[in-house]
């Protein structure tokens, strides 16, 4: 039995309609009989009187409605709106077919087998196909037990979400949560509502696996706190995908997916200002440094919405500027020009802008992982401060409108190497927009931003995976965050409000504990935080110390009371202490013939002191 259920249901999608064909056609004529027998009170009833074959005339009638309504089209698994529709469809024009031959022959159809045949054709194609599918699921199920699932929210995604978990063989919708009291003890869709505030006694009463959250258009904080909410019942949160899939009535048990960490830590975004998104990017040659990283590569994404004539990518690394490129030409019919070099190389910069006609240089170009450059510090420094000075000089020599350099937090007050050198180039920036007024020169600092290379949230994924421990440097360490795409459309309109040497600054909301960060990952798994001398818990969080050049705080501003509001609410502008381009630019040459001896490194590391406000040198630079 189990091997016949097994081949109908491999069988093609034709096999199996004609075999409901087959199936229905012969089940008609009983449910004709069945009339005539009900309502004459006589199981011996003649079937459609004075009509040769009355019976079969009656299942082509039923079945070719069936056929033209296209009720065989939908799979047995499927019991919608669309599905009720086409089978009342069919229902109608059978009744009207039956009226229709009791006029055109000489067949005895009283008024009322019409309508008795109808309901009875209706319910045999609904129970037949739930029999079936029960039948099937029965047998090909497998013995894994299906997951209890609770859903957040009893709207149309709520609704639409149990029913297809419903159809599948790993889940099985238990009751809805919503925060709509007046639901609360409703049943929709076969599943009860609870209230939020009588949920968390249900989720452990009716042994719930798993919370999927079915709100596709809530905001960011309205997520963070319904995550906040259920923490404390330590089960494993997943979400369904944005609006779109809704709209279309597509969606997967394949959709479900865990919930993005980034998306709690993030604020609900401003819509970008469209003007100045375009001022610097429409219908102009932009050039991009540090194309392929993540920064960069996001900058070349929100680019190329932007509509520019042509997009320069500028990479060092190979396999990331392929990347990049294929990513881009997939999206986009604009040029799309992959050039693979360094920004020590002023010569090449210089013949790329003059050749290409670039308009707006976006230097993303940089070192940014803090210990690997506090280990590398002459690295670490031509790359980010004499690399920024070589892109910056191609760009005034060929007169290039706007050039805006991607800056860091850690360049404020800097303990570390990396954002000591991301404070020279600032400094070098401010000093060539003061000098000259060809090309507009602006800063955009701003913190982590969630998904970058070095990021901790795919690092604390990878050992929550693994089982932990999860590494984090500091009880007490604290980051500001930000989505990669939120910080790009912010410094690319930024760039948009320069003036020439602007220090902007974007708002990064409250900082976050990275300890809290670890905690909340754990938690949205469904695990618990093992604590320190604890047995109990499942993943364990480990305190490794601060790493070298690494601080506790990060700031955004030197001097805060130096500022003013711009026109985007989540940009600001700073004013802040710079030196003159003459001095400076003794300083860079020095830079550029640097080698790795120890008396150089002092020399470096003095300048750092010198013109960096904070820094002071680590005990763990190494000569390299």
């Amino acid at each position: 039995m189990k091997s016949l259920i097994v081949s109908l249901a491999a069988a093609p999608r034709l096999a199996k309609q004609f075999f409901l064909i087959v199936l229905d056609f012969c089940v008609f004529p009983a449910l004709i009989w069945l009339c005539y027998a009900i309502r004459e009170f006589n199981l011996g009833a003649d079937v459609v009187p004075r009509l040769d074959f009355g019976a079969v005339w009656v299942s082509l009638i039923t079945t070719a409605a069936l056929i033209i309504c296209g009720v065989y089209r939908f799979i047995v698994r499927t019991f919608n709106e669309a599905f009720i529709f086409k089978l009342g469809l069919a229902t109608f024009v059978t009744v009207a077919g039956l009226y229709l031959l009791a006029y055109l022959t000489h067949a005895f159809i009283p008024t009322s087998i019409p309508i008795m045949f109808g309901f009875m054709m209706f319910s045999w194609i609904w129970f037949s196909r739930a029999a079936i599918r029960m039948l099937v699921k029965s047998h090909l199920s497998s013995d894994v037990p299906r997951k209890r699932v609770a859903i957040y929210g009893a709207g149309y995604a709520g609704q639409q979400v149990a029913a297809t978990l419903y159809r599948s063989d790993e889940h099985l919708p238990v009751f809805f949560i919503d925060d709509d009291t007046s639901l609360s003890g409703q049943i929709i869709g076969g599943l009860r509502v609870f209230d939020a505030g009588n949920s968390l006694k249900q989720l452990k009463k009716q042994q719930i696996d798993e919370i999927l959250i079915a709100l596709p258009s809530v905001g960011r904080v309205r997520k963070s706190e319904i995550i906040k909410f259920l923490e404390p019942v330590h089960l494993k949160i997943t979400e369904i995908p944005g609006l779109t899939k809704l709209v279309d009535g597509d969606i997967h048990v394949s959709d479900i997916q865990e919930v993005d960490i980034i998306d709690l830590l993030g604020r609900d975004p401003v819509p970008p200002i469209s003007e100045l998104l375009a001022k610097n990017i429409k219908n102009k040659v932009v050039m991009v440094t540090g194309a392929g990283g993540s920064i960069g590569s996001e900058l070349c994404r929100q680019i190329v919405k932007n509509h520019p004539k042509k997009l320069i990518i500028f990479e060092l690394t190979e396999f990331a500027l392929y990347s990049i490129d294929k990513e881009l030409r997939l999206k986009t019919q604009i040029e799309i020009i992959p050039i693979l070099g360094t920004v020590l190389d002023q010569p090449k910069l210089e013949r790329i802008i003059q050749q290409y006609s670039v308009q707006t240089v976006y230097h993303a170009a940089a070192y940014k992982h803090v210990p690997l450059v506090e280990c590398n510090p002459i690295s670490g420094l031509k790359n980010n401060a004499l690399g920024t000075a070589f892109s910056l000089n191609a760009a005034v020599k060929n007169a290039v409108e706007t050039f805006v350099l991607i800056s860091t937090d850690k360049a404020v007050r800097p303990t570390n190497v990396m954002g000591a050198s991301k404070r020279m180039a600032e400094l070098y920036c401010q000093a060539i927009a003061e000098a000259q007024q060809a090309t507009q020169v602006s800063i955009v600092r701003f913190g982590n931003v969630l998904g970058s290379s070095g990021s901790v949230v795919p690092l604390f994924k990878q050992q929550i995976a693994k089982g932990g421990p999860i590494t984090v440097t500091h009880p007490d360490v604290t980051r500001y965050f930000m989505t990669i795409p939120e910080a790009s459309q912010l410094v690319i309109q930024a760039g948009a409000l320069g003036q020439g040497g602007d220090v902007f600054l974007l708002d990064m909301g409250e900082p976050v504990r990275i300890q809290d960060l670890a905690r909340q990952m754990i938690s949205l798994s469904g695990l618990r935080v093992r604590e320190e001398g604890s047995s109990d818990g499942d993943i364990e969080i480990k305190y490794s110390g601060l790493r070298p050049g690494e601080k506790l705080y990060e700031e955004l501003l030197i001097d805060q009371e130096d500022t003013e509001v711009t026109d985007h609410s989540r940009i600001l502008r700073s004013f802040e202490k710079h030196y003159p381009l003459d001095e400076l630019v003794k300083v860079f040459e020095r830079i550029n013939e640097l080698t790795a001896t120890q008396p150089d490194i002092d020399w470096a590391l003095s300048q750092l002191e010198h013109y960096v406000d904070g820094y002071q040198r680590g005990k763990e630079i190494q000569v390299n």
